[in-house]
């Protein structure tokens, strides 16, 4: 009898550490952005709609939004699109698209058939700006306070529940406190 006890025992103990250590590690897996806490780079890029036109950083500071790299060719970027048209809808912070390395033709058609979520899209065709904001795939989020400062980022796709759980709370405690902090 003890010795099929003994093994049920010590399974059992290996279970509550394991449980205990996932409990107190949620952040296990999570790439944190060195840039998080520090100003978001600045840019000046050709605009999908006109390419004549530049979307640069000066234009957006004073004022909370998400810069969202994607591209047609990603797939979790196709998951993520009724995320982001939902939070054009809700109106709280604004999204500013960062089409990464793509054609600028496939975005538009993409755009037009899945709905535009952007407040405007700025053409990284070299994946240069990419690089300037740490990304390593698409999509890849980030939410930028009033002082342009980078306060959160998110890597994969931004679900409703992330978008709820991290960038309301921000920027509506942020709202409250006129240096956006």
């Amino acid at each position: 009898m003890i010795r099929f006890l003994l093994p049920l025992g010590i399974f059992a103990l290996l279970a509550v550490v394991l449980a205990i250590g996932i409990r107190h590690a949620p952040e296990i897996g999570v790439v944190a952005s060195p840039l998080v806490g520090k100003p978001a780079p600045q840019f000046s890029l050709p605009s999908l709609a006109d390419a004549s036109q530049k979307i640069s950083s000066s234009e957006l500071r004073g004022r909370w939004y998400i810069v969202n790299f994607w591209g047609t060719w990603c797939y979790a970027c196709k998951e993520e699109h009724s995320t982001l048209l939902a939070i054009r809808k809700a109106a709280l912070v604004p999204l500013v698209g960062f089409d990464w390395r793509d054609e600028p033709d496939d975005a538009r058609q993409w755009l037009t058939q899945l709905g535009d979520p952007y407040q405007s899209v700025a053409v990284d065709s070299d994946g240069r700006e990419a690089v300037e904001w740490g990304v390593m795939q698409a999509p890849e989020s980030f939410l930028v306070n009033p002082r342009g400062i980078i306060v959160y980022k998110c890597t994969g796709e931004l679900t409703p529940e992330i978008y709820e759980r991290e960038i309301v709370p921000r920027v509506t405690r942020g709202v409250a406190d006129p240096r956006g902090l």
